[in-house]
């Protein structure tokens, strides 16, 4: 889902169950307040905030309880994921922009804060979006970005890579400090569920120098070239068909270890099972009762 058509029929079906059955898995309150506490939200009431990648408000919502609404601008290239947002009556008064995060339609030094959290995975190039969020910030200024993390295990890299970009840690590390960012911090970030020996995602936020550069260092810029026809029509189908099943594999996989941490008393309890979740892991025990049950018919037969 690393490309920019792809992404977004991708969101187009996703933004209809993203907040009851996606977000409550792998981005939830407590990993947003955490995430946010690196921010410099709470610096002064009048900041200016940019949130990239807003999606359908979910960080942003995180981002109002700091400041007023009217101080956040929201942008996201899906329109869809953005008419949930705008929808929520907490985030009345942010304005709302369609764009793309590594060709921000702002002007240079005109935001106090940036904030993006769920989208750098879906950045072509993030290493460019990145030196955007240096470019947009004003000097003294931070830019927070929240991303998941490369998996540790081959199996785990595979299936997350074919969904969508995991970034190993040290890639958040190298595209700050060559965006020319200092003063750099990193929270580490874990769903409720989650037992793996390495962390699941992280926030890292930089300052941009008083004294620096207005832009970042220039490096070639990325072109992409956009394809036309019945092949190029036809490696998008494919790459949204092959990216939805991986990230579709992640669902009830992370259900799962949900449900097994619940029954364990060891899941977060300020992350309980929405009636979506519920609802898929009563639909996936049903079906796979009656792959059982239809296994034994046909042995008895």
């Amino acid at each position: 889902m690393q490309h920019k058509k792809e992404a977004y029929w991708f969101y187009r079906f996703l933004s209809i169950f993203y907040d009851d059955l996606v977000n409550p898995l792998f981005w939830t309150e407590p990993m947003r307040e955490k995430s946010l506490t690196i921010a410099g939200l709470d610096d002064a009431e009048d900041l200016k905030i940019i949130d990239v990648g807003s999606g359908t408000g979910f960080t942003t919502e995180g981002i109002v309880k700091y400041v007023d609404p009217t101080q956040v601008t929201c942008i996201d290239q899906s329109p869809h994921q953005m008419q949930h947002a705008r929808a929520k009556e907490s985030l009345h008064g942010a304005k709302f922009h369609i764009g793309d995060a590594e060709n921000l339609p702002v002007t240079t030094n005109s935001y106090d804060r940036y904030v993006s959290a769920g989208s750098i995975e879906y950045w072509p190039h993030p290493a460019q979006g990145v030196r955007e969020a240096y470019r947009v910030v004003k000097p003294g200024g931070r830019a927070t970005i929240i991303g998941p993390i490369e998996p540790p295990t081959f199996w785990g890299r595979f299936l997350a890579n074919t969904w969508m970009l995991f970034p190993p840690e040290n890639d958040y590390k190298r595209w700050y400090e060559q965006a020319g960012f200092e003063d750099i911090q990193i929270k580490y970030l874990d769903p409720g569920w989650y037992t793996g020996d390495e962390h699941f995602a992280l926030s890292i936020s930089g300052r941009k120098p008083v004294d620096g550069p207005m832009e970042s260092p220039k490096i070639p810029e990325p072109k992409d070239v956009e394809e036309e026809g019945l092949l190029a029509s036809a490696k998008t189908v494919g790459r949204v068909v092959l990216g939805s099943a991986a990230g579709g594999a992640f669902i009830p996989m992370a259900l799962g270890a949900k449900a097994i941490a619940a029954i364990n008393g060891t899941d977060d309890p300020r992350e309980p099972l929405t009636n979506a979740q519920k609802s898929v892991l009563t639909g996936i025990g049903v079906a796979a009762a009656v792959g059982v049950i239809a296994l034994l018919t046909r042995k008895r037969d």
